[in-house]
């Protein structure tokens, strides 16, 4: 590989991650302020778990368009059009009035993140293909970083009583120039010669198996972004202006784990460490159910975004040197399947509150982590 390939290259991954940069930032600073949410609609658990509802909605009529797309065009265009429409819909979120409009708005940004979320990952699988080695966790990183940034420019502006429309016009500000300043260093050419791009694809047993493994594990982590800020304010009873921090913590601890990952990975088998990553968000979770105190739930929290960190990466890793089908469909499979479990956690656990408690809810995320570690025992990728 000559310096000018290896500089285009670099260029491009550069590219890459601030786009998945800002794909975490929009999404973060709408999780950080669903307390906000809730609280201008005067919205129950359950009032809001049906609101959080339109996402996933909005995520499962985006997939077969966004598939349709980004293989008669290329994902650099959808791309493009999709992040833009993503930060358009965050503003609208801002400027609801209602909770119905509130409600479509939600839908809308639902479809707009799950097209992000399909094209910027077909980039991440070219360009990985291109440089020849695994640098998709780095990508995931990049999106966890902005989650951290996100949830403290969050619970800074709800500490200082900022209006939402007024927090969301400056992330949109700052995403459109990322964004547009990116978009000249996207890769023109996501598909091999005849090769095809569909958005999901029927995996083998092997596949269906990591596939479950991100759902349960993405389903804690959706979880842990749209209710940590909740769970905080009615069961902790944290101070209003530090209702983010369990929130904080989580995406701290999950953002410099993740970047970790691939070393702990070469070292004892992405069996074991996803086991492990189990572990830890079943005990992370049980502290926090336990010990409903302001200290252990924060610690909790923290704990928690350890146990999610080094999934999805590897997950996405092993799906990536499947022999049964090429690993840009395997990962989009994979993608998807762990993508429904992320918005489909929230809008649960807002039944379950209703039903039950928020406190109580949670036990049912810890039992996906322990699902996380008995299904780490049937993986044969090591």
């Amino acid at each position: 590989m000559t310096n000018n390939e290896t500089h285009t290259l670099m260029k491009s991954r550069i590219a890459i991650s601030a786009i998945f940069f800002c794909y975490g930032l929009i999404f973060s600073s709408w999780a950080a302020r669903i307390p906000t949410v809730q609280e201008k609609f005067d919205l129950s658990e359950t009032e809001l778990g049906t609101l959080l509802l339109m996402l996933p909605i909005g995520s499962f009529i985006s997939l077969p368009l966004a598939g349709l797309l980004v293989a008669k065009w290329n994902s650099k265009l959808i791309t493009q059009i999709a992040i833009n429409l993503y930060l358009i819909s965050l503003l609208l979120i801002g400027l609801s009035n209602n909770v119905y409009l509130l409600a479509f708005v939600l839908f809308f940004f639902g479809m707009m993140g799950n097209m992000v979320n399909i094209a910027i990952n077909t980039q991440a699988v070219t360009l990985e293909k291109n440089y020849g080695r695994n640098i998709m966790a780095s990508f995931h990183g990049m999106w966890s970083l902005a989650g951290f940034a996100g949830a403290t420019i969050g619970a800074y502006m709800i500490g200082t009583d900022v209006l939402l429309k007024y927090h969301y016009a400056i992330v949109v500000v700052a995403g459109v120039i990322a964004a547009w300043i990116s978009f000249n260093w996207l890769l023109k050419n996501d598909q091999e010669e005849g090769e095809e791009k569909p958005v999901f694809a029927l995996p083998d047993k092997g596949l269906i198996l990591l596939g479950v493994i991100a759902f349960c594990s993405m389903m804690a982590e959706g979880t842990m972004f749209d209710w940590s800020g909740v769970y905080f304010r009615k069961v902790v009873n944290a101070p209003e202006k530090w209702i983010g921090l369990g929130y904080t913590a989580f995406m701290i601890s999950m953002a410099g784990t993740r970047f970790l990952a691939d070393n702990f990975t070469k070292k004892y088998g992405i069996k074991n460490v996803i086991r492990v990553s189990g572990l830890f968000t079943v005990s992370g979770l049980l502290l926090s159910i336990l010990f409903p105190y302001f200290i252990t739930s924060i610690i909790g929290f923290f704990i928690v975004g350890i146990g999610v960190s080094s999934v999805i990466p590897l997950v996405f890793s092993a799906a990536g040197r499947t022999k049964t089908m090429s690993s840009g469909v395997a990962l989009a499979s994979i993608s998807t399947m762990g993508f429904f479990g992320f918005l489909l956690g929230p809008p649960l656990i807002g039944f379950l509150a209703g039903w039950m408690n928020l406190q109580l809810s949670f036990s049912f995320i810890a039992l996906m982590g322990l699902a996380v570690v008995i299904l780490a025992g049937k993986i044969k990728t090591d």
